[in-house]
């Protein structure tokens, strides 16, 4: 059988997977024809079937000439659904098929995907500009669309892929803690599982799924390091966002918080439930626990995704250079950590101050104005 299957990166680092079917066929003047093209079916049974139709077509000279009807969008959804828990995380697959069902199908679904063109693209955008969603979310959903109708390109269900212009949004705003704050939310955090939690999550970056999916063998307190080795989203343990594992060292304030939490015999988790398994929904069970902290400390409500703000901004502020952040962080681009190189008020007066300073290392008297 001429099927294989098809493994390749992403700009992203993602790996992705497609069924292809590749059949050398010698026609009756003896010409030889080649044809490479991905399984509608995105299974080996599905490929093999899509094998022994193509070699009828070109048996029968039909190949090239039928004129197939592209499928609606809500027919294709589940193909593309499919593709997505194949090649995608779980969380990133639940998106996808939350995108699909609150937006694009009520807006697209009876059309068929070739009729799906920029004019149309273009009301939508505005159609939901007005309805109140944020430009982010406008183009979360115009991405979904767009790998949706390259996907239905590369099955061979639709010729082209409409241009997609998505819209300047701006860069979200970053919430972390001062030192201050963070020094009161460790200090007044309620002794046990939820300070040791926040003390490591201050210190190195975790994000909470990741606290929640991290086992005493990922932690090595001899050598003062943990590696990130998993994520948790909602009962699925997988890997860390981007899809890679990272290696974090512990600093004093990470490697006493592990060895004054008391170890579970009975349990491989660093920070178990009560059945001794992992957090399943750690994004819902921590939630109100890191209010209540903060509330503790008298700081402002703040999320678990605060504390990992908070670390790469401190790192910044205390001039650790951008490339190590990067690969503390797990982040894909220098670009997503970029958005940390925010110097606080503190900072920003010291680097003036430094105008002050004559290169004799004198300071500048001031003139007095008359």
């Amino acid at each position: 059988m001429s099927v294989r299957l098809r493994k390749w990166k992403t700009k992203e680092g993602k790996v992705q997977e497609a069924w292809w079917v590749d059949v050398m066929f010698q026609h009756p003047d003896g010409r030889v024809e080649r044809v490479r093209k991905a399984s509608p079916v995105n299974t080996r049974r599905g490929a093999e079937q899509y094998e022994r139709e193509l070699r009828q077509a070109l048996l029968h000279c039909t190949f090239g000439k039928e004129k197939k009807e592209a499928p609606t969008l809500e027919q294709f959804q589940e193909r593309f659904l499919d593709h997505a828990r194949t090649n995608n995380k779980v969380s990133t697959a639940k998106t996808k098929a939350d995108i699909l069902r609150k937006h694009l199908v009520p807006a697209f679904g009876r059309l068929k995907l070739d009729q799906i063109d920029t004019a149309r693209i273009e009301a939508l955008k505005a159609q939901k500009v007005k309805e109140g969603l944020s430009k982010k979310s406008v183009n979360n959903l115009l991405t979904v669309l767009r790998k949706l109708l390259a996907l239905a390109q590369e099955f061979g269900e639709i010729d082209t892929v409409p241009k997609v212009e998505w819209l300047k949004a701006p860069k979200p705003e970053i919430d972390f803690l001062s030192f201050e704050e963070a020094e009161l939310l460790e200090a007044h955090a309620k002794p046990g599982r939820w300070k040791a939690m926040i003390s490591l999550a201050l210190n190195t970056g975790l994000r909470i799924g990741e606290l929640a999916a991290l086992s005493w063998d990922c932690v090595d307190l001899a050598s003062g390091r943990l590696l990130v080795k998993r994520n948790v989203f909602r009962g699925h343990l997988g890997t860390p966002k981007g899809g890679r594992e990272r290696e974090v060292p512990l600093n004093e304030r990470a490697l006493k918080a592990l060895r004054d939490y008391p170890r579970r015999i009975d349990s491989p988790w660093v920070f178990p439930q009560r059945d001794g398994g992992f957090i399943r929904n750690p994004q819902h069970t921590c939630a109100e626990a890191i209010l209540r902290n903060a509330e503790r400390a008298g700081i402002r409500p703040i999320g678990w995704h605060t504390l990992r703000h908070t670390f790469a901004s401190h790192l910044a502020m205390r001039g650790v250079p951008l490339k190590a952040i990067q690969e503390l962080m797990g982040h894909a681009t220098i670009e997503m950590t970029m958005r940390y190189a925010h110097p606080s008020p503190d900072v920003k007066k010291d680097a003036v101050r430094a105008l002050d300073v004559r290169p004799n290392g004198t300071l500048a008297a001031h003139r007095q104005e008359a």
